[in-house]
């Protein structure tokens, strides 16, 4: 018999993938991570994970499986939390979610649910998982899932084939109303539960005010660019090589302060993020302001009038060759090769029509239709048809 460790999150998704597992068969334990335990930062004062942990061995009693919380905070602290204030400190914007399933799930969780005699890890995550073979090989495949309207196949985006090889996804088969549905019929506490919302680990979390724990307030100065700036009309020349234009089109634009118009005050450009409209407290303006660029080094933040300000849009975004990872390494690509494919640059956002390059320096995304908001930090991640191949950071 099978064992497995489902990661129990006291939420109705991975209440239902310990249900599934053991009807299918499975020996099944459950865990509870416990990540956070700092609690002057959370919005209420209710304490999320206490709620959630006794939430998740309700459901464990309920399936008559055991049931332990492991404390992984200090791991957490360091992989994720210290990384994210490293991050927003060079004015990038990381993505903790991503990271968590990366470094916490699916590495250390699964470290220890090893340790455990387990076969499999399983989450709630609405992906599936393929396996199929190349030149003889056992090969894994991260698939999207069934709801497309809750597919988080992106969040998996880091995943590498070892850690699939260990993963199963029991609910990528179902949608969000037919989990809701299967929770209500086997009466388990979390049927009613709403979606966690907010960081992967932290709950209910200010995200500036947890940002000033360790990054400063300091006041700096808000621009406003206007759209019909010279530095929107430039020409490409023709004599560039492809890798030179692609360069030219993701780069970052030379902004300086005596380009626009005073617009006010902030408290640190590294609590901005890039295509941001709320919390810049300026008024007066037409249309809402939005961020088109910021500074850590001189602490401006550059704003743009509407969400059409050509300073939101590019057409291509680059990452570095040591952080370009592929979930199929048998479809990586080599020096000088390109790849058609379908492409997000955030969770949610519908696939984009684009072409990977692959370089000595690294890779290139050019996109048929510009973007809005390409934000260095995040992770972009690629597609064929519904099978997620690769990703890597915004540099």
């Amino acid at each position: 018999m099978k064992r497995v460790v489902v990661g129990l999150s006291g939420g109705v998704d991975s209440s239902v993938a310990a249900y599934l597992l053991q009807q299918q068969g499975y020996e099944v334990i459950g865990l509870f991570m416990k990540n956070w335990h700092d609690d002057s930062v959370t919005i209420s004062n209710e304490c999320p994970w206490l709620e959630d942990s006794n939430d998740a061995l309700l459901v464990a009693e309920k399936l008559g499986i055991p049931f332990q919380t492991v404390d992984l905070s200090e791991q957490y602290q360091e992989k994720i939390v210290d990384y994210m204030f490293s991050e927003y400190e060079k004015g990038r914007t990381p993505n903790p979610d991503v990271l968590c399933n990366r470094e916490i799930k699916f590495d250390v969780f699964m470290k220890i649910a090893l340790s455990l005699g387990a076969d499999y890890v399983a989450t709630g995550h609405y992906c599936r998982k393929g396996e199929i073979e190349v030149n003889g090989e056992k090969v894994y495949q991260l698939l999207a899932g069934v709801d497309t309207n809750k597919d988080q196949s992106y969040f998996l985006c880091q995943l590498s084939q070892e850690q699939l090889a260990k993963s199963l996804f029991p609910i990528g088969e179902l949608t969000k109303p037919e989990v809701r549905e299967i929770a209500a019929q086997m009466e388990l506490v979390t049927a009613e539960k709403k979606d966690s919302q907010g960081l992967c680990f932290i709950g209910k979390v200010r995200l500036p005010e947890f940002l000033q724990q360790k990054l400063q307030p300091k006041e700096g100065e808000i621009i406003q660019i206007f759209k019909n700036d010279p530095i929107y009309s430039y020409e490409m020349q023709n004599e560039l090589t492809v890798e030179e234009q692609l360069l030219f089109a993701s780069r970052k634009l030379p902004y300086a302060p005596k380009m626009g118009k005073l617009m006010g005050k902030h408290q640190g450009a590294h609590y901005f993020t890039v295509g941001q409209r709320k919390g810049l407290n300026v008024g007066g303006t037409t249309d809402p302001l939005f961020v088109i660029a910021t500074d850590v080094e001189t602490n401006t933040i550059y704003t743009g009038l509407s969400s059409m300000h050509p300073g939101l849009f590019k057409s291509a975004l680059f990452i570095e060759k040591s952080e370009v990872h592929w979930i199929r390494k048998d479809l990586a690509l080599t020096n000088g090769e390109t790849m058609n494919i379908m492409a997000r640059i955030r969770y949610r956002q519908p696939l984009q029509k684009a072409t990977l390059h692959q370089f000595e320096s690294g890779m290139y995304i050019s996109f048929e239709e510009p973007q809005s908001a390409i934000t260095e930090g995040q992770f972009a991640a690629w597609y064929m048809d519904d099978e997620l191949i690769g990703s890597g950071v915004i540099s």
